[in-house]
């Protein structure tokens, strides 16, 4: 009849109608105590007690309005969010609280009744208030940390976050974060690090699948760095309250440790990588054109996407099928008949009707293969229960709880996903060895017997709650974020064991996802606002040391980009680590979403998509042994293989006011074109000579320049010395 949750879902932005707010108040603050009740509940009572005194407090109903707010734009991802949200505002009851004052415990419940008489009471609930002291833990490596800066947050029944302050100069900038979409230098902005799955608007709103609390601190006078090391939320203030100090706010129980670092930018990373976990150097077919596309769900409608990029002479390195399996156990493939069973399946398990969408998945694979294709299938690290699971599905799920390989609540229950894409799904607790064994082995025959070559491990922003328990000992305020890392990791060893590179392409992670595989920037818009926010977004996840990072060209949902958009997209990513086209489940409804050239070429009447794009995936594949060996100087220790020019130009005052510009290895100088409507570009070059690679012009450095910018010839250069090895990559170009 009521429901009230004292910290809500545990959505780390939005607050829900059945919870505290705030959650954990502080001494002085009073409370909104919400709850959800029934529809045919009339009054709701919140009896509250203070120091023994009972007083009760009449709770009001939300309006209609309020409850039917939502937005949406129409993509079926954008549908499934505003539908969870209008139930979570549904039968919403509030009251405020008196003051609380530290040092008293308060108690509460509530009392509901409906129009009949009848009537229901909660269970009674506990609420104290935290006040900020100087003693409480210890803060290990805090040697830089501000004098007297250090405080610790207590409520009645423990450590809950400590804060301290770092001095930072008016010449100095702040980088690193994670992957971050807002800007590259966070100076005067305020930001946190928690995974999260933000569909879309990232840079506008500052938040991120792949957080790290970590940052780089790069002045005139040289560059120091610095880690959390913690997996729970940290905030950060850059700047933003007080210019001269970079304030940090940390969740802890006990004690934290802040580790330093001196040197180069490059000297940093290599240092905070070999602490975290250093990437390993993948194949270099990954560095070849990827195509994707939600809707193609069926063996006929991949081949005859891979048979027009042949036809069209557009060579492609790497197909991801995001669509291939039944959707409900992510095993099988659509279509295919076999008996259920609690051991992992094998590919004679398996039988297909000629009519099936996929008739023979094994030939398909060796068709790809011998077209030089390689295959990557869709993954997420949840057990859906909606529909009620049947089948193999149904014995999936029943393995899960009986054996305990579940997340679970902090009662025991298995944790089931409290957001909004699956939701009520279980969630397999990869924090431990013999669980990720158990689900990847459902998945061996995919890799050893069909000799599939990596997995999109879609997802990993699905634990919300910081009263989970994981199976490592570790409590969802602090294991959340590493639910991500731990999901790479599962796949990429299940790879490994079959002989296989560990490709995995993730959009989340954190701190120790460097050494799991590529990433891609998740969801995003076909706009240019999106095109610069992912830019931003390769630069600083590589600078925290991401090595192999992509986006879809162009963005992958809503309406799709006109042909100019397209172009630039592409020809900046065919200068990123990956480059992929991708586009969003749009229903099979016409005309078609689909990212790929000729579609773009199509819908826009654009006569220059296709010969432009061709020519840009020919120059792709001229690149992969540049990029290979730049990527594995990276693996080893060097600077990020895309980077901001900070990291070879870190006193360079003039560099930040192009924070768009990267290199691409050593050699290359990237000038992304993000404005519609331009022929020609304003950017910077570093100290040295430098080379246009269209022109063979050369430039000296250390001076702004502009460069034509034709939009079948993006703006790159090339360092001179480098330009006699490099040239013909640039001279074969049609």
């Amino acid at each position: 009849m009521i429901r009230h949750r004292p910290m809500g879902s545990g959505h780390p932005y939005a607050e829900t109608e059945d919870q505290r707010v705030p959650a954990r108040p502080l001494d002085g603050e009073s409370v909104e105590l919400r709850v959800r009740a029934a529809a045919n509940v009339d009054a709701v009572v919140c009896e509250w007690v203070a120091d023994g005194t009972p007083i009760e407090l009449p709770m009001e109903k939300a309006s209609a309005a309020a409850e039917g707010t939502s937005a949406g734009d129409g993509g079926h991802l954008a549908s499934a969010q505003a539908k969870a949200t209008r139930a979570a505002a549904a039968g919403s009851w509030s009251v405020r609280s008196p003051v609380l004052r530290a040092g008293s415990r308060y108690a509460y419940r509530f009392r509901a009744a409906t129009a009949d008489g009848a009537s229901r009471t909660s269970r009674w609930f506990v609420v104290t208030a935290a006040s900020w002291r100087e003693s409480g833990g210890n803060l290990e490596g805090a040697d830089r940390v501000v004098p007297g800066s250090v405080r610790w947050l207590h409520d009645g029944d423990g450590l809950l976050r400590v804060r301290f302050d770092i001095t930072i100069n008016p010449d100095e900038h702040v980088v690193g974060f994670g992957e971050r979409f807002d800007a590259v230098d966070q100076r005067g902005r305020t930001l946190d690090a928690v995974v999260f799955e933000q569909y879309k608007n990232q840079g506008t709103l500052g938040r991120t699948y792949l957080p790290m609390p970590f940052l780089f601190v790069i002045g005139p006078n040289g560059s120091h760095g610095w880690h959390v090391q913690t997996s729970a939320r940290v905030w950060f203030d850059v700047g933003a309250s007080e210019p001269g100090l970079l304030r940090v706010e940390a969740e802890t129980s006990g004690d934290l440790t802040l580790r330093s670092y001196e040197g180069s930018p490059t000297e940093i990373l290599a240092q905070f990588v070999k602490d975290v976990g250093a990437p390993e150097e993948l194949p270099s077919w990954v560095f070849r054109l990827w195509a994707s596309a939600n809707e193609w769900n069926t063996q006929a409608r991949v081949l005859t996407e891979m048979n027009q990029h042949r036809d069209l002479d557009i060579p492609v390195g790497a197909l991801v099928i995001e669509a291939w399996s039944d959707e409900s156990t992510f095993t099988a493939f659509r279509g295919a008949q076999y008996a259920p069973t609690e051991h992992p399946h094998t590919w004679s398990d398996y039988s297909f009707a000629p009519n099936s969408p996929w008739p023979d998945p094994k030939a398909m694979i060796d068709e790809l293969h011998a077209r030089d294709i390689k295959v990557v299938l869709w993954q997420i690290p949840l057990q859906k229960m909606r529909p009620h699971p049947t089948g193999q599905a149904a014995i999936d799920a029943r393995q899960l709880v009986e054996k305990g390989y579940g997340v679970r609540e902090a009662d025991g229950r298995p944790y089931r996903n409290r957001g909004w894409w699956f939701p009520l799904a279980l969630m397999p607790d990869l924090s431990s060895q013999e669980i990720r064994d158990w689900w990847t082995a459902k998945r061996r025959y995919l890799v050893a017997e069909l000799d599939i070559d990596g997995f999109k491990t879609d997802g990993g922003e699905h634990a919300w709650g910081h009263d989970l328990r994981y199976a490592d000992g570790r409590r969802g305020s602090d294991g959340n974020n590493l639910v991500p890392v731990h999901y790479a990791r599962a796949f990429g060893d299940l790879l490994r064991s079959c002989g296989k590179p560990p490709v995995t392409f993730s959009r989340s992670g954190f701190t120790g996802s460097q050494a799991h595989g590529a990433f891609w920037a998740g969801d995003e818009a076909s706009t240019w606002t999106a095109f610069r926010s992912s830019i931003t977004a390769g630069i600083t996840a590589s600078a925290c040391g991401i090595v192999y990072w992509g986006w879809d060209i162009a963005g992958f949902s809503g309406p799709i980009p006109d042909g100019e958009l397209y172009l630039r997209a592409a020809g900046t990513s065919c200068f990123m680590p990956i480059m992929q086209y991708h586009s969003e489940f749009n229903h099979h409804r016409q005309p078609k979403g689909d990212r790929t050239p000729w579609n773009i070429a199509e819908r826009t009447g654009d006569p220059r998509v296709i010969p432009v794009f061709r020519t840009f995936a020919h120059l792709r594949e001229r690149l992969v042994q540049y990029l290979t060996e730049q990527a594995r100087a990276a693996v080893h220790g060097g600077a990020p293989l895309m980077r901001g020019l900070f990291f070879d130009h870190p006193t360079d005052p003039e560099i930040w006011r192009f924070p768009l510009q990267y290199q691409l290895g050593d050699a290359l100088l990237v000038i992304p074109v993000t404005e519609p409507g331009v022929d020609q570009v304003t950017g910077y070059l570093p100290a040295g000579a430098w080379v246009d690679v269209w022109t063979g012009t050369e430039h000296q450095g250390a001076r702004e320049v502009t460069l034509p910018a034709p939009i079948e010839h993006p703006p790159v250069l090339c360092r001179a010395e480098r330009w006699t090895d490099l040239a013909a990559i640039f001279s074969d170009a049609p």
